[in-house]
């Protein structure tokens, strides 16, 4: 049975959200799977995933053929990394210890990079909140400015024309 891991649509129209699955190939997009390896929220920044790395490489050693965004997916998270270093050690190239470690400091790294890009996103929002907060003092300010010197005016008038009432 050729075995595809592959992405299967939930969520509600314009709000996707995808499992990430093991099917056979001839299923439908959304019908029936063998096993669900893990999820995949597009709708966030970063994009949320959640995937059982290791059900993956069990798969993946399996003979299941990821697909093109289910690779991505899976090379993301280190499932692919995880299956090379496997094959690395059933061949003898390196030892189980040595296949770990690498793994694990890769994971390091990763989760680095990512806290990186979550703190520059958080950062680059709050800049651009402090932006639009001083956009809007500065039309508060003109505004004001504005609006001081018409009630003047229209005061002045009021004294002209009571003045003018009075003789």
């Amino acid at each position: 049975m050729p075995v595809k891991i592959r992405l299967q649509r939930h969520g509600k129209k314009g709000k996707p959200f995808y499992w990430v699955v093991a099917a056979d190939s001839r299923s439908k997009r959304d019908g029936r799977y063998l096993e669900k390896i893990g999820t995949y929220n597009p709708n966030t920044n970063p994009a949320t995933i959640d995937l059982s790395v290791d059900k993956a490489v069990v798969w993946l050693q399996n003979g299941a053929q990821p697909t093109d965004t289910a690779r991505n997916i899976l090379s993301y998270k280190g499932a692919m990394l995880k299956n090379h270093l496997a094959g690395g050690v059933k061949k003898g190239a390196l030892t189980q210890e040595q296949a770990d470690a690498k793994f694990a400091a890769w994971l390091e790294e990763k989760a680095g990079k990512v806290s990186g890009k979550v703190d520059g996103l958080a950062k680059a929002q709050a800049d651009a909140k402090a932006k639009a907060l001083e956009a809007e003092k500065a039309v508060n300010e003109a505004r004001i400015a504005a609006n001081t010197p018409a009630v003047e005016d229209s005061e002045d008038a009021a004294t002209d024309n009571g003045s003018d009432s009075e003789e």
